[in-house]
């Protein structure tokens, strides 16, 4: 049987399914990431190829950087895609946890950008922590 995982924006108009297990989680800490999504950015990361998504009229890309975009709902404003440009060197997308509806069953794996933490919180999961 093929693993399904589903997820949603918090209006429901961007749906998507994932159709692969789910790695381990990363969580990145550094300024974008917080700014983009008012804390830090729970991820997961997928092969492009395994991903479908539903009602991509309302999926908004904002370029953040020359290396990658970010996706969102241009109606609720859910930060849900994390889309390196170099679609040769990175073939995955990542995926906001968060807007997972099924059960994961992934545990955070790692945290980066942890210098750039916001000051409000502590890392106190035992995962992985790098600077960078």
């Amino acid at each position: 049987m093929k693993t399904i995982h589903k997820g949603a924006c918090l209006c429901g108009e961007i749906r998507f399914t994932v159709a692969t297990p789910l790695g381990a989680g990363d969580v990145c800490h550094c300024v974008q990431c917080r700014k983009w999504t008012g804390h830090q950015f729970a991820n997961t990361e997928v092969p492009r190829a395994a991903l479908s998504i539903e009602g991509e009229q309302h999926l908004k890309w904002f370029h953040s950087s020359n290396k990658v975009r970010r996706g969102f709902c241009n109606h609720c404003g859910s930060s849900l895609f994390f889309d390196p440009i170099d679609t040769v060197k990175h073939q995955w997308i990542g995926i906001a946890l968060g807007a997972f509806e099924s059960p994961t069953h992934t545990k955070i794996n790692l945290h980066i950008f942890t210098a750039e933490k916001g000051d409000y919180y502590e890392i106190t999961d035992g995962a992985k922590q790098n600077d960078y």
